[in-house]
């Protein structure tokens, strides 16, 4: 381990001390890899309607059925994307104590998994969690000067994007293209740069534990090293890494408000021994005072704040080891008949 790694290792082996499960090799190797469904959205600027409702309803296809896609011809420059890599490599190369110390980026940094109380519950990752509303602040880039314009373009650019998705699923469901323009703005949303360093013990421990997404819409752009798998039909698939595509699922919120059209589809990504896996992520989150109601009736879930499902989530992460998410916000009547089933 280098002075730039946070210290991993040693928090991961306090934590195998105690009894419990961890991930083998048979569960980390043997995947299916799988290529997501892949949308050209320059279809969204032909002139020809038709083109326009196919690749609409070919965004709103996988979002049904796989709860993942990736796009292409997305409008976010390959330079941009570039640029982006270059300065996070740059930022993740400090030293330790440099990022954990120096208040960059609205002291987002984190690592491994404070929360976690077991080994299977242990990230093998550093990551900065910034509100976009954070950097227009002097301070929060420090010495990093050259990073804060590049986050500037790449937020706005992703946004603008994740903004064009949303929309358009919107539409699908027979609602306005703007409904979530009112909720969702840069004081609301994040941006979360990724590193997940090479892992001498790949084969027990995660990258990122498995998970939903907590937002309404991610996009990611990654790195060509992989490790990227989701449940897709009750069992785990490794996504196939694509250089020229940005990756998008629908997260809980969406989820909610759809009332289930759109899949929240649970992810993780895995360690890997022998290469540093980079990533950046646009979470298009809403305040926290926004009211999630579903579009459709009737609700298969009661009304809920983005504040409250949150508080909710870290609950359940202090209380139980892990998020339990939309299942706590069923609708009265499906709430109690999940109850009469789990008492089988």
């Amino acid at each position: 381990m280098t002075a730039t790694i946070p210290p991993l290792h040693r928090d991961y082996a306090s934590l195998k001390c105690q009894p419990s499960p961890v991930p083998t090799q048979s569960q980390h190797g043997g995947m299916e890899e799988c290529e997501l469904p892949l949308i050209d959205l320059s279809g969204m600027k032909s002139r020809i309607p038709q083109v326009r409702q196919e690749c609409a309803m070919s965004i709103a296809k996988a979002s049904m059925e796989w709860g993942f896609f990736q796009v292409v011809n997305h409008g976010i420059s390959l330079r941009l994307l570039r640029d982006m890599r270059r300065e996070q490599v740059k930022l993740f190369d400090t030293s330790f104590e440099q990022k954990a110390s120096c208040g960059i980026l609205n002291n987002s940094y984190r690592w491994g998994n404070p929360t976690a109380t077991s080994a299977t519950q242990f990230s093998w990752s550093e990551a900065f969690h910034v509100p976009l509303e954070k950097m227009s602040d002097d301070s929060c880039f420090g010495d990093f000067i050259s990073l804060r314009n590049v986050m500037e373009e790449f937020a706005l650019a992703m946004s603008k994007l994740a903004k064009q998705l949303v929309g358009i699923l919107a539409e699908r469901v027979g609602q306005a293209e703007t409904a979530f323009d009112d909720i969702c703005d840069e004081s609301t949303c994040f941006l979360r740069l990724n590193h997940y360093p090479a892992c001498p013990i790949s084969a027990e421990v995660f990258g990122l534990v498995p998970h939903t997404d907590s937002d309404f819409l991610t996009i990611l752009s990654q790195d060509q090293v992989g490790g990227l798998q989701l449940r897709k039909d009750s069992r785990w698939v490794a996504v196939k890494p694509n250089k020229d595509a940005l990756i998008v699922n629908i997260g809980d919120l969406l989820q909610a408000w759809s009332n289930d059209v759109y899949k929240s589809v649970e992810h993780k990504v895995m360690a890997n021994a022998e290469m540093d896996r980079y990533s950046v992520a646009y979470f298009l989150c809403p305040s926290y005072e926004s009211m999630i109601r579903s579009c459709r009736e009737p609700s298969i879930y009661k009304s809920f704040t983005f504040g409250e499902y949150r508080k909710q989530i870290q609950e359940d992460v202090k209380n139980r080891g892990h998020k339990v998410g939309l299942p706590r916000f069923l609708a009265p009547v499906l709430s109690a008949a999940a109850g009469e089933t789990s008492t089988c």
